[in-house]
């Protein structure tokens, strides 16, 4: 072999390795990107340019209140503050639901600025937001019905 096929292959060698090694970069900046985005529960400035929905829009009515509509709870209220909103059946969920379809840590109601959110916390039977299932943390407007199991609750000023 001579010596130009040899530096060539050493380049070719090189150059895929520094490939393999900003792959492996890029990757774990987008699971850090994700894995914050999961923790503060707010959408990315990128998200919110595709789906301008998520955007905070002008005055609106406030919710005060969270209503169990449908299910073994029907008929609960309670009064949000600005602290996240814990739901499923373990002990320590904010709203303690006796649903047989809901997991321990089900969801996760949260303020972000005026408006709330909810997200699916890795449940079993998932949880609907006016009847779409949740991929991501979605904008929840007042009225509209959120299902975890057989419990339907909504936000109401």
């Amino acid at each position: 072999m001579n010596e130009l096929t040899l530096t060539a292959l050493r380049l070719g060698f090189l150059l895929l390795l520094w490939l393999l090694v900003f792959s492996v970069v890029g990757a774990m900046r987008r699971d850090l990107a994700i894995g914050r985005r999961n923790r503060t529960g707010a959408p990315s400035a990128r998200e919110i340019r595709r789906n301008p929905e998520l955007a905070e829009p002008p005055a609106r009515q406030q919710a005060r209140q969270l209503i169990v509509v449908e299910g073994p709870l029907a008929g609960t209220t309670m009064h949000l503050a600005d602290s996240p909103i814990l739901l499923g059946r373990a002990q320590e969920a904010t709203l303690v639901l006796e649903d047989d379809y809901a997991s321990g840590r089900h969801a996760r109601l949260f303020p972000q600025g005026s408006r709330w959110f909810i997200e699916d916390l890795g449940s079993t039977n998932g949880t609907y937001l006016s009847d779409r299932q949740l991929t991501r943390a979605q904008p929840v407007d007042l009225g509209v019905p959120i299902r975890i199991g057989k419990t339907v609750i909504e936000l109401r000023p």
